[in-house]
């Protein structure tokens, strides 16, 4: 997140706002338990998760939100942008997509430019 320091970044999301798409049974299930292994720190499990809940709900943002939340912390800034896009594109009034995406474009740009990037994984973006 905006202002906060590396992995400090805001947590996932597990309510959908009531003017926003809602999730199916299913695709929420997947959603709740990414989350779960989130908060475990189980987050390639929770990318699974993530992933699940995309694959039977393409057209809700929040997993999308969730998935790029755990890809930042984990250095993958390309994935991590990529899914915030789609989120922001799903759901344009989603403030924090919006400054999670904007903080993975600026430390990108930092690691990119070889700007104290010694606590970031490494990753291929």
């Amino acid at each position: 997140g905006c202002g906060r320091g590396k992995g400090e970044g805001g947590g996932v999301a597990d309510a959908t706002p009531a003017s926003w798409k809602r999730m199916s049974d299913l695709a929420t299930a997947y959603n709740n338990r990414g989350q779960i292994k989130y908060l475990r720190v189980d987050f390639e499990e929770a990318v699974e998760d993530y992933t699940a809940a995309i694959g039977v709900d393409p057209d809700v943002a929040v997993p999308y939100y969730n998935r790029g939340q755990i890809h930042y912390r984990l250095g993958r800034f390309d994935a991590a942008i990529a899914d915030l896009t789609k989120a922001l594109e799903l759901q344009p009034d989603f403030p924090d997509a919006r400054i999670n995406m904007q903080q993975a474009q600026n430390d990108k740009q930092k690691r990119d430019q070889g700007i104290n990037t010694s606590n970031w994984k490494a990753e291929g973006s």
